[in-house]
């Protein structure tokens, strides 16, 4: 009886009621939507290097280290010299290293040698492989493997010839033009800065830098593709390279022995740690996503509350005769809460819904401009704890008009109808 008596009341102001479903919906698909991507920057940025134990780099600052090595933000202070590099990976317990070599470009988009160990023991997120969505790694000197924003943006295909530059900058008027390379492969998306890399072999960096020194061409010689497949392609140093042991017990001991290394100043991180840190850094944008989130949830909720107190004065007639045919003052209060909890489901639902949507929709875009890899399902998140939040808030809320409608006298609600 309750239930649909709430339901016909509803139903009786139909126009009203639309209004704020449509209210609570978009407010709630803006607010679940704001923490549903924080969380998946969140989980992006906290899975972008998974299984890798340490992080080998010359000694300067963890975050420095962290940021150039593994999102390619930022500059190495120096480098690691190869002797050093091998001496390391050949330590008792060492299972598997990638060496990282940094300092090109390609029109904004950073260039990484490596190796072909690199698609073999990197991992990102839940210890997820490298696929690849065409093509495979490279074997030859002037291949190149393109990450899949870079592929994405630029609309590179596979067997097509491009440029390398030398340095970060956007614009670089130093260019690799007599070694170009050849698209072997693109790598399905992750989420992560690998999206936005080109990778190359060693001995592909060593090439077009064969005839440069110190960071600039050496005046007067120029050695053209094919000859500087001829030379001693091995590098002479690299930026920084990533290790996995065999036995993660030893992980604190070979990292205490590497930044204790006589050869060279050298840094081992660990990081799982060093990602705490960086997002504790940030977490002041995330803490105000949050908030924001929570406002403008509380303002529609707050709006909703309004709208009932002041449709109560239209209702006094209604409520009036409620209680002339018998209905208690606890009655009345049911119904205005129930009403309103109605009111809220069905705005749930709907942003639920919308959200849903705008998720589908906004995936692809946020990928290509952020590189942020979201799920299209926001139920994956947290998203079911704030619904139950907000319902039990909208409870709360609710006792306000329903008091005013349980107060309300019978003789004021007939005369002032008269």
């Amino acid at each position: 009886m309750l239930f649909k008596l709430a339901f016909y009341s509803l139903i009786n102001r139909k126009t009203t009621v639309l209004l704020t479903i449509a209210s609570i919906a978009i407010s709630l698909a803006i607010a679940l939507s704001v923490e549903h991507i924080r969380q998946q920057a969140k989980n992006s940025f906290t899975s972008t290097l998974s299984g890798t134990d340490l992080i080998v780099g010359a000694r300067s600052g963890r975050i420095n280290l962290l940021l150039y090595s593994v999102f390619r933000m930022g500059n190495a202070t120096n480098n690691i010299s190869w002797q050093s590099y091998q001496k390391i990976a050949q330590q008792k317990g060492v299972s598997w290293t990638i060496p990282l070599s940094l300092g090109d470009s390609h029109k904004s988009y950073r260039v990484l040698g490596t190796t072909q160990d690199y698609f073999t023991y990197y991992r990102y997120g839940k210890k997820q492989l490298l696929r690849f969505d065409k093509g495979a790694a490279f074997n030859s000197v002037y291949d190149v493997v393109l990450g899949a924003e870079v592929a994405n943006k630029l609309g590179y295909q596979l067997g097509q010839k491009i440029v390398l530059s030398h340095g970060m900058a956007d614009v670089s008027f130093t260019q690799h033009d007599d070694k170009p390379f050849t698209v072997t492969g693109i790598l399905k998306a992750t989420g992560t800065p690998v999206d936005q890399t080109l990778h190359i072999s060693l001995a592909g960096m060593e090439a077009i830098h064969i005839d440069w020194q110190n960071g600039a061409p050496i005046g007067g010689l120029k050695i053209d593709a094919a000859t500087a497949l001829t030379k001693d392609l091995t590098p002479q140093n690299i930026t920084a390279f990533l290790l996995g042991l065999d036995n993660k017990i030893m992980t604190f001991r070979l990292q205490r022995k590497i930044n204790e290394y006589k050869g060279e100043p050298l840094l081992a991180i660990l990081p799982g740690v060093a990602l705490s840190e960086l997002w504790q850094i940030m977490g002041a944008v995330e803490k105000i996503l949050a908030l924001i989130a929570a406002l403008v949830m509380l303002a529609s909720l707050l709006g909703m509350t309004t709208m009932m107190l002041a449709t109560l004065s239209q209702r006094q007639r209604e409520i009036a005769v409620l209680r002339a045919t018998g209905a208690s003052a606890g009655f009345i209060f049911c119904l205005v809460e129930l009403e309103i909890l109605l009111i809220t489901f069905v705005g749930i639902i709907m942003g639920v819904a919308l959200l849903w949507l705008l998720m589908i929709f906004a995936q692809p875009l946020i990928m290509d401009y952020y590189g942020i890899l979201l799920s299209s399902n926001p139920l994956s998140s947290n998203i079911g704890f704030y619904v139950l939040i907000i319902f039990l808030l909208t409870s709360l809320l609710a006792c306000v008009p329903s008091w005013f409608a349980y107060r309300q006298s019978l003789s004021k609600g007939l005369m002032n109808r008269e």
